[in-house]
């Protein structure tokens, strides 16, 4: 039988926590994580759609400044939800390993060390925006012997480990020519008249509505 928590107390000692208990409380942040990667990816994948919208009435109004602009902004929104769908494998590959730990748990009696569980951690980390909820998760796996204790200077220096793509011109065309090739190519006919005019096009207020919510998207 255990030692009460107030006969601990009162001999300065602490009762440890059942590790089984700490992977359970794992599991639940994690499923936490996943629902909000769900709802970012279902927000960027709803701008994306006005974004399109947006592009064919740039083309059908012959803004082709303006539509290459979004368009820009569309390669940026199909590589968020990319990412965002990476994290989300990563997450649920995760929530695996700790349902086995939890499973060996029964048979061993204790917890083992998991590298596999280490690298999907460290994978997580090097995500700027879940960095400090895996900071968390990390301590508490760390308590129950999966994972070995991370370094806090070695979680810093992840965060400025993502590569920044650039937008290339090629890309752009492609969403050009996939969301509005027909109008474009009405546009490539047009009097050299109206294709100057294209040139001198400015976004429209919507247009520029729409970056304003994809930062606030990708910085939730």
């Amino acid at each position: 039988m255990l030692p009460s928590n107030s006969l601990l107390s009162r001999l300065g000692l602490k009762q440890e926590e059942d590790p089984k208990e700490v992977v359970r409380r794992c599991q639940r942040m994690i499923r936490t994580e996943i629902r909000g990667v769900e709802r970012q990816m279902m927000e960027v994948q709803r701008e994306q759609k006005k974004a399109e919208k947006l592009i064919k009435d740039a083309a059908k109004r012959n803004d082709l400044v303006s539509a290459k602009i979004i368009a820009k902004e569309v390669v940026n929104m199909r590589r968020t939800v990319t990412k965002l769908a990476m994290n989300k494998a990563t997450f649920l590959a995760l929530s695996n390993q700790m349902t086995e730990q939890l499973a060996m748990t029964r048979v061993a009696g204790s917890l083992a060390k998991s590298g596999e569980v280490m690298k999907l951690v460290n994978n997580l980390m090097k995500v700027p925006q879940l960095h400090k909820t895996m900071v968390e998760m990390s301590r508490e796996m760390a308590k129950t012997g999966i994972i070995e204790e991370m370094m806090q200077d070695a979680m810093d220096s992840v965060m400025d480990s993502e590569d920044l793509e650039d937008e290339t011109e090629e890309q752009v065309d492609k969403i050009l020519l996939e969301v509005a090739g027909e109008t474009l190519s009405q546009m490539a006919a047009a009097p050299r008249q109206q294709k100057q005019a294209v040139q001198q096009a400015q976004p429209t207020e919507e247009e520029e509505d729409l970056q304003a919510r994809l930062a606030a998207v990708k910085a939730g």
